[in-house]
């Protein structure tokens, strides 16, 4: 009967169990990281593509803003010659035909013009989108000549402006006089690229700029300008921006836009928070499950620990208890065989036998209370309990004792002589009842040493770990609870420790009991 081997099976099955759970929930949860995370890549991927399809756009729509311009530098080029034929002297006997220069000149209506003279003053402008009411609002004590001087000073300084662009043509009008025309892009042109910047501002912060999305980092690839990201500012300072772009190649591979015209930018993104949550998720979830349960195991052991030791010292005082009528009886029938003219010798045997169940009697009713332990000779305590044996064992079995003079340590004499009787009654079994029992004994500054060796059958290193546990026998009969008990004694109430020290299949085991000083 082995109830631990039972025990330890269910352990181990229910154990196997656990694993399976565990590594089959584990799959489970890392074959969605790993969907979503592809997913993000995807989708990364997805606005790389985005990207280079919208500065293609850019361009295209650059190049069609371009043409435009050269279209309209054309038609003002026009619109000068045909201001230059109506500005021409003609003689007085002919009539001049201005029909069609007129028709260029009145066809403009949207691109601003402003003619200045050599010395910058301004002579004419038309197609402007102020006047001098913005002047007025803004000086209302100035006269109406500081308010045309405002006004026209204005003008001569946005001309200017328009000939760093270099949108403007000079004219010699006459011999000596040269004009000069200021223009700037039509009101429609202009508000195409305002449509146009902010579809792009729009787009930038959709795809780029948007804290709700993955992180995304893209930068030049020549001169490394960030072009556009979602990320934290403390990031990409420039203490830190190295080390953050060598964390983004780590996690994900980053991408290279190529615009196919010698521009390249690369794409760096991260995983999403809610990904990273979700990668640590299920360790968190089975380390509070584990927390859990063992918190839950330590508690139940601990009451099934404490329900077992009253059980145990009920069965012991009970026990204790129900031979102490038929034990008062067979004192009273030694003392009475005493009196009759028999063999001494059957007497004495007898009063040693019933001192002996005295002392198991003793023995069982202190279990589950704290005995007392006193500095007593311990050698004298384990050569007593030998000579007991010694007379009761078979022939066949010799045993010896060895002791290193007299050694004295704090313990129970009843306890430890039932501890040293039971591992010896353990190894003569082992023996078959036929070998050498060897008791030895020896001190540390520290501790004391009782070594019982035997030539018994042996103990297999799997069965070494749990001689101790209740339940564990290798006879077909017993409770296998004699080593258990030995355990105890030795752990609870002496504080000492109790170990096999060696063991050999056929050969023999030796037990230790180490007692501290």
């Amino acid at each position: 009967m082995n109830l631990y081997n039972s025990k330890q099976r269910w352990k181990i099955t229910l154990l196997v169990i656990a694993i399976v759970m565990v590594g089959a929930s584990l799959y489970v949860s890392h074959s969605i990281v790993k969907g979503v995370s592809q997913r993000e890549r995807d989708k990364a991927k997805q606005w790389a593509d985005a990207i280079k399809k919208k500065v293609e756009l850019v361009q295209l729509t650059n190049n069609t803003f371009q043409e435009v311009r050269n279209l309209e530098r054309q038609k003002i080029a026009v619109w000068i010659e045909a201001t230059k034929e109506i500005s021409k002297e003609t003689p007085l006997d002919v009539i001049p035909d201005y029909t069609f220069p007129f028709k260029i000149i009145n066809e403009n209506k949207d691109i601003p013009v402003i003619l200045l003279d050599d010395a910058n003053n301004l002579s004419s402008y038309i197609n402007l989108d102020f006047d001098t009411s913005i002047f007025r609002s803004k000086f209302p004590i100035a006269t109406k000549k500081e308010i045309t001087k405002h006004f026209e000073d204005s003008l001569v300084h946005l001309a200017l402006s328009w000939k760093k662009k270099n949108l403007f043509f000079s004219v010699e009008v006459y011999k000596g006089l040269l004009m000069t025309y200021y223009y700037d892009d039509s009101k429609g042109l202009k508000k195409l690229e305002n449509d146009r910047d902010a579809l792009i501002t729009a787009f930038n912060q959709e795809l780029i700029a948007n804290k709700s999305l993955i992180p995304v980092l893209l930068i030049d690839s020549v001169s490394h300008h960030i072009i556009g990201t979602n990320f934290d500012k403390k990031k990409l300072s420039v203490s830190k921006i190295k080390n953050t772009i060598k964390e983004l190649k780590k996690v994900n591979t980053p991408i290279v836009i190529d615009f196919n015209d010698g521009n390249k930018n690369i794409l760096f993104f991260d995983e999403s928070p809610e990904l990273k949550q979700l990668k640590y998720f299920p360790y968190i979830q089975f380390s509070i499950i584990g927390l859990f349960v063992l918190i839950g195991y330590i508690i139940f052991s601990t009451f099934r620990k404490a329900e077992q030791n009253q059980v145990w010292a009920g069965m012991a005082k009970e026990t204790a208890h129900q031979l102490g009528t038929p034990l008062s009886s067979l004192m009273a029938w030694v003392q009475l065989l005493e009196t009759y003219q028999i063999d001494p010798m059957v007497a004495e045997e007898m009063s040693k036998d019933v001192e002996r169940l005295s002392k198991v009697t003793d023995r069982f009713s202190k279990i589950g209370s704290i005995p007392n332990l006193e500095d007593e000779n311990i050698t004298l305590t384990v050569k007593n309990v030998l000579d007991y044996l010694q007379r009761r064992f078979s022939d066949k079995v010799e045993l010896d004792f060895h002791s290193k003079g007299t050694i004295t340590a704090k313990h129970n004499g009843p306890l430890m002589e039932w501890v040293i009787e039971n591992i010896c009654k353990n190894a003569v079994d082992a023996m078959s009842g036929k070998g050498k029992l060897t008791v030895t004994m020896h001190q540390t500054p520290e501790w004391v040493h009782i070594d019982i060796q035997d030539t018994g059958k042996g103990i297999s290193p799997k069965q070494i770990k749990t001689v101790f546990q209740p339940g564990f026998t290798t006879k077909t009969r017993g409770w296998g609870l004699g080593l258990t008990l030995v355990k105890r004694i030795i752990k609870e109430y002496h504080k000492g420790k109790v170990y096999v020290l060696d063991s050999q299949i056929n050969i023999g085991t030796t037990f230790r009991i180490s007692l501290p000083l």
